[in-house]
């Protein structure tokens, strides 16, 4: 029975990777002209808003290495079970990017290389942002989607309105993000699209490895600060009374 619902939410976090990357990323590649920046920033936010009813009660949907990394860090998770997600994760970002690669093909005059909706700074940043403040706006953003899914969520899985503020959050995420490095806070969402979008892309792919995940843990032990765990309360309010 306990494996049986291991590789449920394995699977969960494999598909709903591969769905958050296919529409998601999706937007960017193949009807940015027509929603512009904010449209992305909706398709982001509200592709994992729907998500997080679907597939939060099975696996938390996570869909993100760091998120995952946040909830090993505040004990919520095995390490067994991060490993796993984490997989699943990158496995997922890679089959959403090969399809949306193989409909980006179907469509005559658009151009898969170069871009391809993935992460970069530098020449490769649409305000030309330097590696320091691609890090750092990497760092902040990221902490910010952890910080809230931590928050909103008190086990593994999402129940009742949860999914709400971490959507909200991934959307205005990506409107500031956007302009800076295309928006990452997800290791897995931008190395699937880096595989198609070519050498450039893959060579600051270490970045948004890097910085997601230092996010991520940085949310992770503020978060155990400002929410503390309901032993931690009992103690409290036994000392206070």
């Amino acid at each position: 029975m306990e494996t049986r619902l291991e590789t449920r939410t394995v699977i969960s976090e494999f598909i709903g990777t591969l769905l958050l990357v296919f529409f998601a990323v999706g937007s960017a590649v193949l009807a940015a002209d027509y929603i512009g920046t904010v449209g992305i920033a909706l398709a982001f936010g509200f592709t994992l808003l729907a998500l997080a009813y679907a597939l939060g009660p099975v696996s938390g949907c996570h869909l993100n290495p760091a998120v995952t990394l946040g909830m090993l860090v505040a004990h919520r998770i095995s390490v067994r079970t991060a490993i796993e997600y984490w997989i699943a994760q990158m496995l997922g970002g890679i089959a959403g990017a090969a399809i949306l690669f193989l409909l980006a093909k179907q469509v005559p005059g658009l151009k898969t290389s170069g871009a391809f909706g993935s992460n970069g700074y530098g020449d490769r940043s649409a305000v030309h942002i330097n590696t320091g403040g691609a890090f750092l706006a990497e760092v902040m953003l990221t902490f910010l989607l952890v910080f809230v899914v931590l928050a909103v969520t008190h086990k593994v899985a999402m129940v009742g309105f949860d999914g709400l503020p971490i959507g909200l959050s991934l959307a205005v995420i990506h409107l500031v993000g956007i302009p800076l490095t295309g928006t990452s806070v997800n290791p897995a969402r931008s190395f699937g699209p880096a595989i198609f979008a070519g050498l450039d892309a893959l060579e600051q792919f270490w970045l948004f490895l890097v910085a997601p995940l230092v996010g991520g843990v940085l949310a992770a032990v503020c978060h155990q600060f400002t929410h503390p765990r309901a032993g931690d309360l009992l103690d409290r309010e036994r000392a206070l009374s």
